[in-house]
């Protein structure tokens, strides 16, 4: 297996798989993982959902952004970033030029179907999180798109598939894959 100097960073909707998808990739590749979310929660001491609802959004992106930039300068990992990191183009400029940066591209509908039993999701604690999701893929994607070198379709793939899918893009040089 090829070495990588650059780090990977992983990026997409919350429940596209960056967190199983990485972890599995971390392993294939020899590389250490890292979870930018379980970061920000190691250096807030509580829970990313009780930091947002005290402190707000913009303080939340304030500690992303800080974590963002630490993963991205050391030595090559694989880096799943939360949902919402390519909101910040301090960070997108970060992942993009420090990492090898994966879009795990998938539909809402693929998503919700993954994750709609999942309590412990913020996203999906509101009336619609059909509709939420839905919202979320359209702000975001563009973002996504933006700040990927390699797009993988991982909507209905299981996280192997992704895996073996994703290191095929990587080996031939990336390109869009969605």
């Amino acid at each position: 297996m090829e070495r990588y100097t650059l780090g990977i960073g992983l990026v997409g909707l919350p429940g596209a798989g960056k967190s199983t998808v990485g972890r599995q990739l971390a392993r294939r590749l020899k590389l250490p993982f890292v979870d930018a979310d379980h970061r920000i929660e190691q250096l807030l001491g509580c829970s990313i959902r009780s930091f947002f609802e005290r402190e707000g959004e913009s303080a939340f992106r304030d500690v992303e952004a800080s974590v963002i930039d630490e993963l991205t300068r050391q030595s090559a990992s694989v880096i799943a970033t939360g949902g919402g990191a390519v909101l910040r183009e301090a960070n997108r400029r970060c992942l993009r030029e420090r990492c090898q940066v994966v879009y795990l591209y998938s539909a809402p509908e693929d998503i919700f179907r993954r994750i709609q039993h999942d309590t412990q999701r913020p996203l999906l604690q509101v009336d619609d999180p059909m509709a939420r999701l839905r919202e979320l893929f359209e702000a975001r994607d563009p973002l996504y798109r933006q700040t990927a070198h390699v797009v993988v379709e991982a909507g209905t793939l299981s996280a192997p598939a992704v895996v073996k899918r994703l290191l095929a893009q990587l080996r031939q040089g990336g390109g869009q894959g969605a």
